[in-house]
């Protein structure tokens, strides 16, 4: 009887528990799969008629190395390696940077575990994908640590589901398992769709998700609603963060690029499954594009501006082309086999505030040799990944990065020295700092328990800018609340071969002024200097450096470059003081190929305080020319009388070769330039 009695028990659970199964299918799923069992749906999910999706995740989360490292619970995340407890307490954190447990939480390597088992049919892939599964479905909560995770960790178990299920050819998991996952995995889409984060980068990237769980999911009784919501959604987070010009609002190069690239995969998603988008969403994608054409140094990387890594983002542009064509894309991902150059040499982007000065987009060299200068002069952008780096430059030439952005490092603010601050504070870019303090104040804010901005953020402006057919002027400037000197950055690129940056700062009261250039790693060692009357001369690899006159002090500082977030390498800075009511820093910088130009400097009279000349005497490869600067760096205009030369403007240049005449020259609107008494026709005459 006893047996009877327990055999009655057993079949009546084993019944309740199928009935659970039941309630719990026809709860997320629309009919006729609400009345499958587990094993059906799992079958059905082996056969369904195809729906095209491609897991999107990046090299270095499907290394084998690593992804064999999971198996034995330790992981990498931002080069800190932990091993975990068996089973892991996903609660806790082993590091002191929250970012670690994020990247535990987004679970990339779930889709590693899925390539490889793909690859080599162990089943140590898949059981440990099942295990790590249900054991972060048994612990964590909805929401844990932000939205945007869930978003992340969404899309990574969908690419996973690619591997072990969608593109598989027989079942390799239970029709349980399945069952839990898809019901922990709505679970997690609902929860995003009610708290989803207002705007921005976060924003785009959990609307994707929502996006690509009702495309790959059609079964789910909501899906059709997702699907509705996310398109909609989704063309207002376009038009609402991608800016007129098409950087996008947060104005950091790298989280651009971020962006653009959950819109892509939302188009790809789109075209693929024969879904379509207004034409809005596809406009605002195309900008963004632009920006990024633009954007990319002639080697192919991007520069790493406001909490930025440096790299290349050129898989956007080639799947950019392929969604929406276009000449100037074609030309940037057939190496200028194809398609057409932009018009333009260089750009303003007045919205984001970028101006790129650049040589010719075609080249009888190598293309990527070329010239490029990147100037920020634009406010700290929407969220929090602003520098106080305003009138800050990058610059590349003979195939590398010469002058760098540092990067952002970290986000973690814990430990002796607060790297995060460091890295975004004025004096780790290349811009001008004044008496030791940042362009706005960033402090430690106890009801944000970390630095944030709390002062008034610095107001740049864009005065000028010009461009011609073989000159460049750009005026930027910017006031601080920290302190009553207005900075005015000048930047001269002259006949497609070097830069002339002038830095003119005024007040009624003294300061200290420090301009500082950081050269990039390769730099570390080989930069050799020396001081003349002339000025200060700094030969580093492709690249020299003057800084003409002597009434700036000069010296080598040690600063810090980072390629990738947690890794950080020292770099040389070119540090230049003065002390005083008014500071001018006039500085030329050289890319060279093979051999270094020599440059002697020799200063003009001007009749005016607020105005400089000089000649720079160029010699190379055996030829010898004059370049003449004339410059008025405050209000109103400037006159000269010298060398055979009248000048009168704000700014002028004059080129005179071996023989003594004129081979180009240049003036902003309103200037005059004369040569043995006759009127020279310049570039940049007209308004």
């Amino acid at each position: 009887m006893a047996f009877k009695g327990n055999h009655a028990a057993r079949s009546f659970g084993m019944a309740r528990g199928q009935d659970t199964k039941k309630a719990k299918i026809s709860m997320i799923f629309a009919q006729p799969y609400g009345n499958l069992s587990p094993s059906q749906l799992l079958e059905h999910f082996h056969h369904r008629p195809s729906i095209r999706f491609t897991p999107q995740v990046e090299a270095e989360h499907l290394q084998k190395k690593r992804v064999d490292e999971v198996l034995v619970n330790t992981f990498t995340f931002n080069h800190e390696r932990h091993r975990l407890s068996e089973p892991i307490a996903w609660l806790n954190n082993p590091s002191r940077d929250i970012e670690w447990l994020i990247l535990l939480h987004k679970c990339y390597y779930f889709v590693g575990l899925g390539l490889h088992y793909r690859r080599t049919g162990d089943l140590r892939y898949r059981d440990r994908w099942v295990e790590l599964t249900e054991s972060w479905i048994e612990q964590v909560p909805p929401g844990f640590i932000a939205s945007d995770v869930t978003g992340r960790r969404v899309q990574n178990w969908i690419f996973a589901f690619y591997y072990f299920i969608h593109s598989h050819p027989f079942s390799c998991v239970s029709g349980d398992f399945l069952l839990r996952f898809l019901q922990s995995l709505h679970e997690q889409v609902d929860y995003l769709i009610r708290h989803l984060t207002p705007a921005r980068n976060h924003r785009t990237l959990e609307l994707y998700t929502i996006f690509l769980a009702a495309v790959v999911f059609p079964e789910f009784r909501d899906a059709k609603k997702w699907l509705e919501f996310s398109i909609t959604a989704l063309t207002e987070n376009a038009q609402n963060d991608i800016l007129s010009d098409g950087v996008h609002c947060e104005l950091s190069t790298f989280y651009h690029h971020t962006v653009l690239k959950n819109f892509l995969a939302v188009k790809q998603l789109a075209v693929d499954n024969h879904i379509g988008f207004p034409p809005a969403f596809d406009r605002q994608i195309q900008k963004a594009l632009e920006f990024s054409l633009w954007v990319h140094k002639p080697d192919g990387a991007i520069p790493s501006l406001s909490d930025g890594d440096p790299g290349s983002f050129h898989e956007l542009l080639k799947q950019g082309y392929q969604l929406y064509g276009g000449p100037c894309l074609q030309f940037a991902v057939t190496g200028e086999h194809s398609g057409q150059p932009p018009k333009r040499r260089s750009r303003w982007f007045p919205e984001g505030g970028y101006a790129i000065v650049r040589g010719p987009w075609e080249s009888a060299e190598n293309t990527r040799d070329g010239h490029y200068l990147i100037f920020d002069c634009g406010p700290l952008g929407a969220g929090n990944h602003g520098h106080l780096d305003v009138l800050n430059i990058e610059l590349a030439g003979c195939g590398r990065s010469l002058i760098v952005d540092p990067g952002r490092y970290t986000y973690d603010e814990s430990g002796g020295i607060n790297w995060r601050a460091r890295f975004r504070g004025t004096a780790a870019h290349n811009t001008v700092e004044v008496d030791g303090k940042n362009q706005a104040r960033y402090q430690y804010s106890p009801r944000h328990g970390k630095y944030r901005i709390l002062g008034a953020h610095p107001e740049p402006a864009l005065r000028t800018f010009v461009t011609t057919c073989h000159f460049d002027f750009v005026h930027g400037q910017v006031r601080s609340d920290e302190y009553p000197a207005i900075h005015h950055r000048t930047i001269f690129f002259a006949v497609w071969e070097y830069w002339l940056i002038c830095d003119f700062l005024k007040s009624d009261l003294e300061h200290d002024y420090y301009l500082r250039f950081h050269l990039h790693p390769n730099a570390c060692g080989k930069v050799t200097t020396k001081s003349t009357v002339q000025g200060h001369f700094s030969d580093s690899p492709n690249l020299l450096v003057v800084q003409t006159g002597t009434q700036a002090g000069f010296r080598m500082d040690e600063g810090w470059f980072s390629p990738r977030y947690g890794v950080k390498y020292p770099v040389p800075v070119l540090r230049y003081d003065l002390h005083g009511r008014q500071a001018l820093f006039q500085t030329l910088l050289f890319p060279w190929a093979s051999h270094p130009p020599k440059v002697s400097i020799k200063p003009l009279p001007s009749g005016r305080e607020e105005c400089s000349a000089f000649r720079c005497r160029l010699s190379r490869a055996g030829q010898v020319i004059d370049d003449y600067f004339f410059l008025c760096h405050g209000a109103g205009e400037g006159c000269w009388q010298c060398d055979d030369i009248q000048f009168q403007g704000r700014f002028g240049f004059l080129r005179l070769d071996q023989a003594g005449c004129p081979r180009h020259a240049f003036t902003l609107a309103g200037g005059r330039l004369f040569y043995q008494h006759q009127r020279v026709s310049t570039e940049g005459e007209q308004p």
